[in-house]
């Protein structure tokens, strides 16, 4: 586990662990992202549970899967945020896939 991936994760990470399930359990978090299939948990939904995990995990314990994962959850973010739509984005799809991912744009 490099530091500057721990950083940047926990830096694009700002929600805490019991914010982001409490949101992943939400009709609008279900509505949002991209579905692998019929009926099927969106992926960011899906990183949603894994990055509470990894919330819960101590550093020393993460594995090199878990280090790709916050590698992926933190170009997530960064994308996401370079396509900000103009205008309040309170109650946004943008927003709410952001918030999947553990960051809420509203939060600074």
């Amino acid at each position: 586990m490099t530091t500057d991936t721990y950083a940047e994760f926990k830096e694009a990470v700002n929600m805490t662990a019991a914010e982001l399930e409490r949101w992943l359990a939400t009709d609008e978090s279900r509505a949002v992202g991209q579905k692998a299939g019929d009926g099927a948990e969106s992926v960011g939904h899906d990183s949603g549970r894994r990055i509470v995990r990894l919330l819960h995990t101590k550093k020393a314990d993460l594995t090199g899967d878990d280090e790709a994962h916050m590698r992926k959850v933190i170009g997530y973010v960064h994308r996401h945020l370079a396509q900000r739509p103009s205008g309040d984005v309170t109650d946004t799809r943008w927003r709410h896939s952001l918030m999947n991912w553990g960051h809420d744009p509203l939060r600074h």
